[in-house]
């Protein structure tokens, strides 16, 4: 998984249901010219998945304001995706999820972004992928350890700080927090001003 990072992020073409619950072939690299967070899930009807899945609903609207779009990704059929999103979330659904639901029954996208665990399901991997489809970020959980949208707008912030401004962002940056200099000297000054 974590020798993706800077590399092209592996391109797939898969079935999805959209927002709408139509379902479409969703192709990767047609997302090119956007950020893009692609995360895997387990499986669907399952427990902390719809924790995760709402969560990124919920800051999805964050997510677009910054040009990004969000993938969610399963080893389930479209069809299951559907049906899951057709359940309330009162019966243990997830709604009306407002981004596409990738199908990797074949297992092929888990595989190729090396979050298949066991030959059976993915763990939790988060990708960060930036304009030119490179892949700038990744994290992967294990399967009981649910994720942080914030960590992820917070890493979407950060990297296009650095592609519009040039600096680098220490431990703990956060959007509007002032960044350093990638020299030593400007290492040396955040230091100075900052007690980490």
């Amino acid at each position: 998984m974590s020798q993706l990072v800077t590399k092209e992020a592996p391109d797939f073409t898969a079935q999805a249901v959209m927002p709408d619950n139509s379902f479409a072939d969703l192709k990767l690299s047609s997302y090119r010219g956007k950020h893009v967070i692609l995360f895997f899930y387990p499986l669907d009807f399952t427990f902390v998945c719809p924790s995760e899945i709402i969560a990124f609903d919920k800051e999805l609207s964050k997510f677009k304001e910054k040009g990004a779009e969000v993938i969610g990704v399963s080893v389930d059929s479209h069809y299951t995706h559907l049906a899951w999103k057709e359940t309330p979330v009162s019966k243990g659904g997830i709604g009306k999820i407002e981004y596409p639901l990738v199908s990797d029954l074949n297992k092929n996208i888990s595989r190729d972004y090396g979050v298949l665990v066991d030959d059976s399901v993915a763990l939790r991997g988060l990708f960060l992928i930036d304009k030119e489809g490179i892949v700038r970020h990744a994290v992967v959980n294990d399967l009981s350890l649910g994720r942080s949208t914030n960590e992820a707008l917070r890493m979407l912030s950060a990297l296009q700080f650095t592609e519009e401004y040039g600096e680098v962002c220490p431990a703990n940056w956060a959007e509007g927090e002032e960044a350093m200099k990638a020299t030593a000297e400007g290492v040396a000054e955040y230091l100075s001003k900052h007690a980490v």
